[in-house]
C-alpha cells in the first residue's frame, strides 16, 4: 500500500476521501446507527465489568506466552495438528507456501483474517502461482478490487452496491442487479466452486485455547466453516496474542467481541475445532491441519510495562466506529492495514516507522477509542506516546522545536503572546476576530472566524476584580491555561463573578502557564514534562481545589501530570487529586441552588467537551447546572461527538476539521436552542468562530458566562 511522503500529500489524500459524497453517507450512516446497536445489545449487562474480565484474562496470558505456546503445542500435535512458530511475517508467509508446496496445493479458499492482511500473504502465494480466493463477501469484494480492507470487520463499508453490482457483473461477464439479495447470490454461486475445487483452506482464529489445543473462529457468514472443513488441507494463521489459558477465558472475551464490534448478542457462527477432523478428500480419510502462530515483534511487546496492552486488542472495531477522523474519511485513509486507533499503532510495531508516520498524527485525541475499548486499551495515550518515538527517532520539525522552546519558558511565552496582540492590529480590523487570513493560511483556515488576542490578559485583570471573602466556602486556586488567560479573560471574569455569588475565595497563581497539552499532542513530550513541573509548583498553596474551566487542561492535568512524571511523583499526585473543572466544583462541591439565578428558561443545548465527558467521565455536570442556571436544557443527538478542533489538530489536518465542525453545527442548529453552551475555550474557538463564519443564528458560550448572565444582582 503505497504511503504518503509527507503530511502536505496526506493532507491531500483525505481531502479526496472527504470528497467522496458516497463515502461520507456510508460513514455516517454508520457512525448514527452503531451507537444505537451496541447499546441495545449491552443494555443489561454490566459493561466495565465485561471489560475488566478481559482485561485481567489477557493480562494473565501476555504474561506467560511462551508457555501458553508450549502447551497448546503440545495438545495440538497430540490431536495430530502440526504446530509453527514464525518470528515474523515473511517467515509465516514462508511456512504456509511450503506447506502448499508439500502437500501439492494448487487452489487455496481463504476466511477473513487480519492476521493474513498483516503479513500479506496473498501476495506471497500468489507469487508461487497458487490460486487464491477470500471467501468473506467484503474480502473477496475488495481483493477484486486490488484493495486492502477499510474496517476490521467491515472491509467493504466504503463501497456502495451500485460499485459491487459493477464489480460482479466484470467478474461474471453478465450484468447484475443492483438488488443486494440478487448480489449475495452471485457472490454465493461464484464461491461455491471454489470451495469445491479447493486443495487448502487458510482461515484466522480469534482464539487459541491453550489447555486442549483448540481454536476458536467467531464469522457472521459462516465461510469460515467451508474453508475450514471442505478441502484437504487447513492453514490456521493467528498472533501470539490470541492465546488463553482454558475455554472459559476465551467465553470472557466471546460475551463482549459481538456486542462492541456489530451489536449483536452473538455472531452468527462461532466454530471450535480441536484437532484435525475427518477429510474424505484427504489421505487417510484425514485432514492435514496447520497452526501457524505468528510472533512478528509481539513477544518483545508483551514485555513492554506500556504497549503490552495493545496486545489485549480482540479486533472488534469498535474503535474506529466511533472515532469522528474514521467517520470522516474511511479506513483507507485512517490506516495501513490495521484501521482505526489501534491501527495506528499497530502500523507502527508492525509495518515501521514510515508507514506510521503520517497517521500516527491524524488523532484528534477525543479519547473516544478508549471509552469505548472492549480490552481497556489507553489508546489516545499510546498514539501521543509513539508520535513522540518517531520525532525523536526521525528528528523533531523546526516549528515543534521552537513552540517547544518558546513554552518551555514561561515569560517568553507570555511575552510572545503580548507581543502577538500589537503585532495583530491589522488582521482584526478593530472586531474580537482576525477578519483578514494571511494569505498562505486563507485557503485551507477560513472555515471559522479566529478570535483575536484579548487586550488585556485575565492575569492583568485579576487584582482588579478579586473579592475578599470572609468565611468562604471553599478557597480554590484558578488555572486558566493559556486560551483564557489570554484569549477569553471574560470567560474567567465570568466564573469570579459566579464565585464571589457562591462565597468561594479565589487565588490566581501567576507563575502558571500553558498546561503543556498542545506539546504532548505535537510530540515534545520532554518539554511538556518541564511545563507540568513548572505548573506544579505554582500552584502549590493552601488550596482546597485547584479550579480550570478548560476540559482539555482538567483531564491533562489530573490524568497526564502523574503518567508524565513517572506515575510515583507525590507532589504531582497530590497535584492532580486537587484538580476539578467548573461545572462540577459547581454542582458537586458548592451544591448550588437555583434561588441564585434568574429562571428565564432561555433555550440552551450543550457541546460536550471530550476531556470533560470522557476524559474526565463527567456528563451530567454540565446539564444539572444550565438546568440550575434558569436555562431549558435541549438536548443535541451529537452532544458528545468531538467538535473537531483537537488543538493542533485543527491546524494539521484543517479539511477534516472543517467537515467535524460542520456536523456539529448542523446538529445544534436541529435542538432550536438560541445559544451553545460548553465547557472548553478550545471547543468555544471552534464552535464560535464556525458559527460566525456560517451565520448559524445561535451564540456559543462558555458555561460560566451564561451563568453570569443570569445571575441575581
Amino acid at each position: 500500500m503505497q504511503q504518503a511522503k509527507n503530511l502536505s500529500e496526506y493532507n491531500k489524500e483525505l481531502r479526496e476521501a472527504l470528497d467522496n459524497t458516497f463515502l461520507r453517507g456510508a460513514m455516517e450512516k454508520f457512525a448514527t446507527a452503531y451507537p444505537v446497536g451496541r447499546a441495545n445489545a449491552l443494555r443489561d449487562y454490566d459493561v466495565n465489568a465485561l471489560i475488566a474480565e478481559v482485561v485481567n484474562t489477557k493480562n494473565a496470558g501476555l504474561g506467560c506466552l511462551d508457555q501458553l505456546y508450549a502447551d497448546f503445542k503440545a495438545a495440538a500435535e497430540a490431536k495430530g495438528v502440526k504446530v509453527h512458530l514464525a518470528k515474523d511475517a515473511a517467515e509465516a508467509n514462508e511456512i504456509i507456501a511450503r506447506i502448499a508446496k508439500d502437500a501439492n496445493c494448487k487452489k487455496i479458499v481463504k476466511s477473513k483474517s487480519m492476521t493474513a492482511e498483516e503479513t500479506l500473504l496473498n501476495h506471497r502465494l500468489e507469487k508461487d502461482g497458487l490460486e487464491v480466493t477470500e471467501t468473506d463477501l467484503g474480502e473477496w469484494i475488495i481483493q477484486l478490487r486490488k484493495e486492502g480492507p477499510s474496517h476490521m470487520v467491515m472491509p467493504a463499508i466504503h463501497l456502495s452496491r451500485y460499485q459491487v453490482a459493477e464489480l460482479f457483473s466484470q467478474v461474471t461477464r453478465e450484468d447484475q442487479s443492483t438488488d443486494i439479495q440478487r448480489l449475495v447470490k452471485v457472490a454465493r454461486r461464484e464461491l461455491r466452486q471454489k470451495y469445491a475445487e479447493a486443495d487448502m483452506g487458510i482461515s484466522g482464529a480469534n482464539f487459541a485455547i491453550a489447555e486442549t489445543g483448540t481454536i476458536g473462529i467467531v464469522t457472521n457468514e459462516g465461510n469460515a466453516r467451508l474453508v475450514t472443513t471442505l478441502p484437504r488441507v487447513h492453514v490456521a494463521l493467528t498472533g501470539l496474542d490470541k492465546l488463553c489459558f482454558t475455554l472459559e477465558d476465551a467465553l470472557k472475551v466471546l460475551r463482549i467481541l459481538p456486542k462492541n464490534a456489530t451489536g449483536q448478542a452473538i455472531t452468527s457462527y462461532v466454530t471450535w475445532i480441536s484437532g484435525a477432523n475427518e477429510c474424505l478428500a484427504a489421505p487417510g480419510d484425514k485432514k492435514e491441519m496447520h497452526i501457524v502462530f505468528l510472533d512478528n515483534g509481539r513477544r518483545e511487546m508483551a514485555k513492554d510495562p506500556l504497549f503490552s496492552q495493545v496486545l489485549r486488542c480482540v479486533r472488534c472495531g469498535a474503535c474506529a466506529n466511533v472515532c469522528p477522523v474514521y467517520r470522516m474519511v474511511g479506513g483507507h485513509q485512517m490506516g495501513h492495514i490495521y484501521i482505526g486507533a489501534i491501527g495506528l499503532i499497530l502500523t507502527f510495531f508492525f509495518h515501521g516507522r514510515d508507514k506510521a508516520k503520517n497517521l500516527v498524527q491524524n488523532c484528534i485525541n477525543c479519547e473516544a477509542c478508549k471509552h469505548i475499548c472492549a480490552a481497556g486499551i489507553d489508546l489516545p495515550r499510546l498514539i501521543k506516546e509513539i508520535h513522540a518515538r518517531i520525532l525523536d527517532e526521525d528528528g523533531h520539525p523546526i516549528s515543534s522545536i521552537l513552540l517547544a522552546k518558546l513554552m518551555q519558558n514561561r515569560k517568553l511565552f507570555h511575552s510572545f503572546l503580548r507581543m502577538a496582540k500589537t503585532a495583530q492590529r491589522p488582521l482584526t480590523g478593530g472586531t474580537s476576530y482576525i477578519r483578514h487570513l494571511p494569505q498562505i493560511f486563507a485557503k485551507d483556515h477560513g472555515f471559522k472566524a479566529l478570535p483575536a488576542i484579548a487586550a488585556k490578559p485575565f492575569r492583568d485583570r485579576f487584582e482588579e476584580i478579586r473579592q475578599n471573602v470572609p468565611n468562604p466556602k471553599a478557597r480554590i486556586a484558578l488555572f486558566a491555561g493559556c486560551a483564557q488567560d489570554f484569549i477569553y479573560p471574560e470567560q474567567l471574569e465570568a466564573a469570579m463573578e459566579v464565585f464571589s455569588a457562591h462565597d468561594v475565595a479565589v487565588e490566581f497563581p501567576l507563575e502558571q502557564s500553558c498546561c503543556g497539552l498542545p506539546l504532548q499532542m505535537m510530540g515534545e513530550k520532554k518539554t511538556a514534562i518541564d511545563v507540568a513541573r513548572q505548573n506544579i509548583e505554582a500552584m502549590n498553596g493552601s488550596f482546597d481545589y485547584i479550579v480550570t474551566l478548560c476540559a482539555s487542561c482538567a483531564s491533562h492535568l489530573k490524568h497526564n501530570y502523574p503518567f508524565l512524571l513517572g506515575g510515583n511523583d507525590a507532589e504531582a499526585k497530590k497535584f492532580a487529586d486537587k484538580v476539578i473543572p467548573f461545572s462540577a466544583f459547581m454542582t458537586d462541591v458548592l451544591k448550588v441552588t437555583p434561588d441564585k439565578f434568574n429562571q428565564t428558561k432561555q433555550r440552551a443545548t450543550l457541546h460536550a467537551p471530550c476531556h470533560l465527558c470522557r476524559g474526565m467521565g463527567m456528563t451530567e455536570q454540565p446539564r444539572q447546572l444550565l438546568a440550575l442556571g434558569g436555562y431549558e436544557y435541549a438536548q443535541a443527538d451529537q452532544e458528545q461527538v468531538c467538535c473537531g478542533f483537537g488543538g493542533s489538530y485543527s491546524a494539521k489536518f484543517p479539511g477534516v476539521s472543517e467537515q467535524i465542525l460542520k456536523n456539529k453545527l448542523t446538529d445544534a442548529a436541529r435542538t432550536g436552542a438560541e445559544v451553545l453552551v460548553t465547557e472548553c475555550p478550545g471547543c468555544v474557538m471552534q464552535l464560535r468562530g464556525g458559527a460566525e463564519k456560517n451565520k448559524s443564528g445561535f451564540a456559543v458560550r462558555h458555561m460560566s458566562e451564561v451563568l453570569a448572565d443570569h445571575l441575581k444582582k
